[in-house]
């Protein structure tokens, strides 16, 4: 079983492009995946809400609350968000971003958003 990280860029477009990440990584993906979310994404995401200005809390407080309604494991791991992603891309894990400086690090195959509205699977 494959663990896919979202990054949280992708949580955040949730709001942004109005997407459905389950839906379009049951689309995407055609074998088994786990999701996973970083202890630093959640930090992030708190970060947000509490510093930015509304679009972006609001979108913030949406992704907060998907990853606690749709149980996503959390992986506790402390350190750099982006350095942990690339870290886990190497073991084999695949990761969901937006993140343009992030895909470059990044070993492939990995996930990105295309057109606002499909994942699909960087090979």
């Amino acid at each position: 079983m494959k663990r896919i990280i979202i990054d949280t860029n992708a949580w955040m477009a949730i709001a942004d492009f109005k997407i459905d990440l389950f839906h379009e990584l049951e689309e995407c993906c055609d074998f088994s995946y786990k999701i996973y979310v970083l202890q630093g994404t959640i930090d992030e995401l708190r970060r947000i809400i509490s510093e930015q200005r509304a679009r972006y809390r609001q979108a913030a407080l949406l992704a907060i609350g998907i990853i606690e309604v749709k149980n996503v494991q959390l992986l506790s791991e402390l350190g750099n968000v982006d350095d942990l992603l690339v870290q886990h891309s190497k073991k084999g894990d695949l990761v969901l971003t937006q993140d343009a400086a992030l895909k470059k690090r990044l070993k492939r195959p990995y996930l990105t958003i295309r057109q606002k509205k499909k994942i699909i699977l960087v090979s």
